[in-house]
């Protein structure tokens, strides 16, 4: 799918910038061009039975705890999707993972899961299907691209893991 295309189709404003590719939140640090935007962590999930999966985004900083977002999210255990999940459902692939993902599912797969500080904030970072590329969208734009992907988000405070420092 072209991103760019399916954006501007649908006249979701972005602001682009390109950089090499980055694998972690440390590298996009460090590669990423300074922007108005909230950093993300996204993290594509399923539950035991790969029945359910989920699209987590947190802020960059989040270590999540993921047995305690399964008892949030009322399911039995989550775990990191498989790549080939990723690539079935998103159309990505590792190190890629993005909300814009979403207009690749569809059937409507993938439910969407904001963490409390990122449905807050006034704009996100995202990637445009690939880690070369860092979009920053307003959450006003982000609404409407959900909205247009048919995808509701359940926003909650996502649990982050007991060893992590909260700032």
């Amino acid at each position: 799918m072209d991103i760019y295309a399916f954006l501007d189709q649908h006249g979701i404003a972005y602001e682009k910038h390109e950089h090499p590719a980055v694998f972690t939140c440390e590298q996009a640090e460090r590669l990423v061009p300074s922007m108005q935007a909230a950093p993300t962590k996204n993290l594509f999930v399923r539950d035991r039975k790969g029945l359910r999966h989920f699209l987590v985004v947190v802020g960059d900083e989040k270590s999540v705890d993921l047995k305690q977002l399964s008892a949030l999210l009322g399911v039995d255990r989550l775990l990191m999707a498989s790549a080939e999940r990723l690539h079935k459902h998103l159309g990505v692939e590792p190190g890629s993972v993005t909300i814009l993902g979403l207009a690749n599912d569809r059937q409507g797969a993938v439910e969407v899961v904001f963490d409390e500080s990122i449905a807050q904030a006034p704009s996100l970072r995202c990637h445009p299907l690939v880690n070369t590329a860092t979009l920053a969208i307003a959450q006003a734009e982000i609404s409407r691209f959900l909205e247009i992907t048919g995808h509701a988000i359940k926003t909650l405070e996502v649990p982050g893991r007991p060893d992590q420092v909260q700032p």
